[in-house]
């Protein structure tokens, strides 16, 4: 992993570089034709509720196909019910030959009972034709129908909950839904759950929102079996791709001029233009492609079977360019997209070379051969950054490299607050960081001398009284010991501590207190007081049942893979910049930061979980720009909140029964410091509180 730049010479971004071991295991297939994933979901089949995690092109939409059938063939199911959020999805479900493989039956959906080709719209108005449809298929004996999330809803409210008893609802895209009460899918499956009259499978690339929402609330969350297939594990699997690099590019002025500098023309590209209300927009949608095309090259016509535009670049080679932004005549728009579906040309890499869209090409879009994924303006979700940068992470013949850029307007000088602008700049820090969260591999922390792992090699053997890294092989996980660590009690929190880590630390990386001073107040921040405070509030705060213990250790899992991840990147970083080679890979990063000391939590909790991107950033944006940021962001600086203030007077109480003694306020340890500060401002507080009591009484 380390910061350079592209390769070709056309462009370079300031980026982090995820190798992979390339082994071709997730491409491997058993007897069944199941791939890993495939066989590792299908293994838990007889669960009711089953919440599949696992990322684009890990074969999600397969998996359930296994699973469905098993259900209405073997376990007396009725019927299955495929739900996906938009209608370009329903095609994954399509007929497939499954015994050709291996497999004891064939998935076949009759065309009828395809929704998602049917006729009509699916948003607030949802055709009644396919509502009646989903009736017609309740009452009738085939076994699958494909619609829409907006169909379902709709069919939901028109038939009543139960009309879907002893049924399959297996909803792809889960993280459209959520535990708010206002989010129609998610209120009706709680209701369903509360039944327990059906079978859901979930299926998610990634389990968390934008909205900071949680998916599911922790009462149904509890009821669903889980099975989990890491990004890192897929991508290592890979017979192809050997990195894939992530990063960000300021710029001033028009975007149409930033882009230049990093669009080449010789890599498959999809390219997502700004929303029109986003302040990189210029309010021109049709103008913005226009000039993207030529700046590709001169124009040649367009296709009348595909509605490719045809370009001649300035090396003479003419390149295939799919507008998607055009939606002026619907039936063009309808050509390109089912061009850009033709099952006959999946694998012809000549076919398209770049894709222009404004809010398609996302979610289950399969373009293998995407080299670059190019995204212009922030993205208020971080799962919409995920779920585009699943674009260019599929595995291809030939292809050895991908890229994720983000384009981002830089904060200006004459802008009425840099602070509003900082926003972009935050959350698209955030989905960067996120993303080598997600790519990173599973890890198992546990304490000092606690045991070595089966299947685990550890280097140099499991040794007692040392820092022990071990790694399992055969599935990339990674077992470390922490001195002082917490050990999860409840069944819940070892769930947690096993399941949920990724959503907590999503958690984190959304918020915005933490982002700001992390990254542009570290003279004024203590790293501690984003580890233990920040940390702490966000895992009170969504596991409120939980215990102070469980909540304890729930925070230093979360905190470790957070930092453990960061700091591995940096140590292969440095070693890069000292012309180091061979050590790419994370856990090879990984056994640099472990294996170089003694590992303990209150280590673990001193480093700044966002060091490492702030090294990519100071590279990226304009010196003087960076300097007015961080100015800015200190000047913000308040006197320490009430939650703030209570949450380090009971970090102040753990090191009194540690040490004997209260922080002091004049130590010159900064961190005993800021928790003799909390002492004071949370006394504070508690004074102003009696204040109006004591007055009253008084006057009395």
């Amino acid at each position: 992993m380390s910061t350079e730049s592209n390769p070709t010479n056309h462009y370079t971004v300031p980026s982090v570089s995820i190798s992979t071991a390339r082994t071709g295991a997730s491409s491997k297939v058993n007897a069944y034709g199941m791939r890993p994933m495939q066989e590792r979901a299908y293994a838990k089949r007889g669960e009711q509720y089953l919440l599949i995690k696992s990322p684009p092109a890990s074969g999600k939409s397969r998996a359930l196909m296994f699973i469905a059938l098993d259900k209405v063939h073997n376990q007396n199911l009725k019927q299955a019910i495929i739900v996906v959020p938009e209608r370009s999805i329903g095609g994954s479900f399509a007929d497939e030959p499954l015994s050709k493989f291996g497999f004891w039956a064939d998935w076949v959906v009759r065309p009828q009972w395809n929704l998602c080709n049917a006729p009509g719209e699916d948003n607030g108005t949802v055709a009644k034709s396919k509502i009646k449809a989903v009736g017609e298929f309740l009452a009738s004996a085939d076994q699958v129908l494909v619609c829409t999330h907006a169909t379902f809803r709709f069919a939901v409210d028109q038939y009543g909950i139960e009309a879907f008893d002893n049924r399959l609802i297996a909803i792809d895209e889960f993280h459209h839904v959520s535990s708010n009460p206002d989010n129609k899918l998610g209120a009706q499956l709680t209701q369903l759950i509360e039944r327990g009259s059906v079978h859901v499978v979930a299926m998610t690339g990634s389990y968390f929102r934008g909205d900071t929402v949680a998916v599911l609330s922790p009462t149904d969350e509890a009821r669903f079996e889980t099975v989990t297939y890491t990004y890192y594990e897929q991508l290592n699997g890979y017979t192809y791709l050997k990195s894939l690099d992530i990063g960000y590019f300021f710029y001033t002025g028009s975007y149409l001029d930033a882009i230049m500098k990093v669009l080449d023309p010789a890599l498959k590209t999809i390219i997502h233009i700004p929303n029109v209300n986003a302040r990189e927009s210029l309010k021109d949608k049709r103008r913005e492609v226009n000039d993207i095309m030529h700046f590709l090259g001169d124009w040649k016509g367009q296709d009348d079977v595909t509605g490719f535009h045809h370009i001649q670049t300035k090396d003479g080679r003419l390149i295939k360019v799919a507008d998607l932004v055009d939606d002026s005549d619907g039936s063009k728009r309808s050509k390109i997209l089912t061009a850009l579906k033709d099952p006959t040309q999946k694998d012809n890499r000549d076919y398209v070379d770049v894709i222009i869209a404004l809010g398609m090409a996302k979610e289950g879009f399969d373009w293998i051969w995407c080299e670059h994924a190019l995204t212009i303006g922030y993205r208020s979700s971080l799962t919409e950054i995920v779920q585009i940068i699943g674009r260019a992470t599929r595995d291809a013949p030939g292809k050895e490299r991908s890229h994720f850029t983000n384009l981002i307007a830089e904060p200006t000088a004459d802008e009425a607050t840099v602070v509003d602008a900082v926003n972009d700049t935050l959350k698209a820090i955030a989905a960067s960081l996120l993303m080598e969260q997600v790519l990173a591999p599973r890890f198992e922390f546990t304490p000092k001398n606690a045991g070595e792992k089966e299947g685990f090699e550890y280097d140099g053997g499991y040794q007692e009284g040392k820092t022990n890294l071990g790694v399992n092989a055969a599935t990339g996980e990674v077992h470390v010991e922490i001195n002082g660590l917490v050990t999860p009690k409840t069944p819940e929190a070892q769930r947690i501590c096993k399941e949920d880590l990724n959503e907590v630390v999503t958690s984190f990386l959304q918020d915005k207190t933490a982002l700001e001073r992390g990254l542009f107040d570290k003279e004024n921040t203590l790293p501690e007081e984003l580890t233990q405070v920040q940390m702490g509030k966000i895992v009170r705060d969504r596991y409120p049942d939980l215990s102070e213990e469980d909540q304890e250790a729930v925070r230093q899992h979360a905190i470790a893979v957070l930092n453990i991840t960061q700091q591995a990147k940096q140590k292969l970083a440095e070693a890069e910049a000292k012309g180091e080679q061979g050590n790419t890979s994370m856990i090879d990063g990984v056994r640099k930061f472990v294996n170089v000391r003694d590992l303990d939590i209150d280590l673990v909790d001193r480093i700044n979980p966002f060091d490492a991107a702030y090294a990519v950033l100071a590279k990226a944006m304009d010196e003087k720009v960076l300097r007015q940021v961080q100015a800015s962001i200190a000047a913000k600086r308040v006197a320490i909140p009430f939650d703030e203030a209570r949450d380090l007077a009971k970090r102040a109480a753990l090191f009194k029964n540690e040490k004997g003694r209260l922080p002091d306020i004049n130590s010159p340890d900064a961190w005993e410091r800021k928790m003799a500060e909390g002492v004071a401002a949370f006394v504070r507080y508690k004074a102003q509180e009696k204040a109006p009591e004591v007055k009253a009484g008084a006057n009395g």
